[in-house]
């Protein structure tokens, strides 16, 4: 079964005014799209590997032919950190989280608002092109930020990934132009904290289970 891209919670203007209909209609419609044709054209002489899941081809590049190892973790890596963003995010969002994820972060920043200013820093931080995340630590449980670049994702280190935003220019730049730091202090108004809390509840069991088998599109993991 090739990889499809994958249909949008919400409609392309949903995320207005913080991300705007043409930008949202672009990123998701374009470059997404092309992660995965990209994706399914380097997979397609290898039938047998469309058996396994996005984030199991991008743990495993030795099981993969050389000549499409470049390939496949690219467009793989692309395919899979943008499904979880557009995840991240929902319209007429903006409150604040509850319950364990609330105190989960409290516990490991000080306090949500902490939270927040350290995880943008973070994205700021990044020099071109990538992502910064909230994950849960595979090592002692913690909740961690991390940034990466291009694309790859903590969950290659085995940590579980639960917010994350993109700071690829393509993802803000025709709203924001070049003023990052204004893209991810207006991001909060869109994040989706139920989906952030049901992915921290979910990853209480990994260790436990093999939670890169995880709930969502067929081929990929969430």
């Amino acid at each position: 079964m090739q990889d499809q891209l994958p249909a949008l919670p919400y409609d392309y203007a949903a995320l207005e005014p913080h991300i705007d209909q043409r930008t949202l209609a672009l990123h998701h419609g374009r470059h997404h799209a092309g992660y995965v044709a990209r994706l399914n054209e380097a997979l397609e002489p290898f039938p047998v590997l469309h058996m396994h899941s996005t984030l199991w081809l991008l743990l495993n590049p030795s099981k993969l032919p050389a000549n499409i190892r470049t390939a496949v973790r690219n467009n793989a890596g692309g395919h899979y950190n943008h499904s979880l963003f557009w995840r991240a995010m929902a319209p007429a969002a903006g409150d604040e989280p509850q319950g364990a994820f609330a105190d989960a972060l409290a516990r490991d920043f000080g306090d949500v608002a902490q939270f927040k200013k350290r995880f943008a820093e973070a994205g700021s931080r990044v020099f071109g092109c990538g992502w910064v995340w909230l994950a849960r630590a595979k090592q002692d449980g913690a909740l961690r930020i991390y940034s990466t670049t291009e694309h790859e994702s903590p969950a290659l280190e085995g940590n579980f990934p639960i917010l994350v935003n993109d700071v690829w220019e393509h993802a803000y730049y025709l709203k924001h132009e070049n003023r990052r730091e204004d893209y991810l202090a207006g991001w909060w108004s869109v994040v989706n904290w139920h989906e952030a809390a049901r992915r921290f509840a979910h990853s209480s069991t990994f260790g436990e289970r093999r939670w890169s088998e995880d709930l969502g599109h067929p081929r990929l993991v969430a």
